[in-house]
């Protein structure tokens, strides 16, 4: 049985209208789905509209405990409800969450020893008969970029994390398939040219690219999880445009991921 986990960016989230037509698309792929959406500006905007300065550090946003309530409101409230609604809206049976819901994603509290990230989480468990149960009754689940320590803390984790969290714990009662979506058509040979897509990557072209230093140092973290994921199970990993989700999963454009 065929599972598709796709993850989403601010791009789409951003925009009404890329939403609008991303979950039309999203809303009539068949098989079995989950749907992870990152947090966009919203959270951001938010939060300096109410004076609370918002750190980062390497593109990391630091959650203390006033921006986790913030992240918390717009992450899991507007977003994850607003995105549920439209998919109701076009007959796709849903249910949003955060990993606190059923005990879905359990994490701790980021330990690092230099650098203090607040109440940001690193993911330990995936309740895959949860999950799993909820797809076999023809839900489609949307999650929220947010999990708990089942001490009562809530944690804000990364969406990319997340959704290969999801796609690892799956992979063994499904044919899962991971799609990382953002701006670029796909993995790029030149940064500036959104044509020059590399179509597929095996583990030993990527050390080749990495090597050459063709590849960007934002997109080596993604490459990185898409191998993990992978090596854990996942059948493959496509990265490209969410607006051309069709072709990615038929594999007729953006980057798949795979093993020689």
């Amino acid at each position: 049985m065929e599972l598709s986990v796709i993850k989403i960016g601010g791009n789409i989230i951003d925009d009404e209208q890329k939403l609008a037509a991303f979950l039309d698309v999203f809303a009539a792929i068949k098989g079995k789905k989950i749907l992870v959406h990152g947090g966009g500006k919203l959270a951001t905007k938010l939060a300096e509209g109410l004076g609370i300065r918002q750190q980062l550090i390497d593109g990391r946003r630091v959650t203390d405990a006033e921006t986790l309530r913030i992240v918390t409101m717009v992450y899991a409230g507007t977003i994850n409800k607003n995105i549920v609604a439209q998919l109701q809206a076009r007959g796709c049976e849903s249910m949003g969450f955060t990993g606190a819901d059923g005990n879905a994603i359990l994490a701790h509290k980021r330990s690092h020893p230099t650098i203090d990230y607040g109440f940001v989480g690193d993911v330990d468990a995936i309740n895959t008969n949860l999950l799993s149960h909820l797809l076999l009754l023809g839900m489609t689940l949307v999650f929220a970029p947010i999990t708990h320590d089942g001490k009562g803390q809530l944690l804000n984790t990364n969406a990319d994390t997340i959704a290969q969290e999801i796609a690892r714990g799956l992979s063994s009662s499904f044919t899962t398939t991971l799609v990382y979506s953002f701006e670029k058509s796909g993995v790029l040979l030149n940064a500036d040219d959104d044509r020059s897509v590399i179509a597929r990557i095996d583990p030993g072209y990527y050390q080749e690219l990495k090597q050459q230093q063709v590849i960007f140092a934002g997109m080596i973290p993604k490459l990185d999880n898409a191998f993990a994921a992978l090596d854990a199970g996942v059948e493959r990993v496509i990265i490209g445009r969410a607006e051309e989700l069709p072709a990615l999963l038929e594999g007729k454009t953006g980057t798949t991921i795979a093993h020689a």
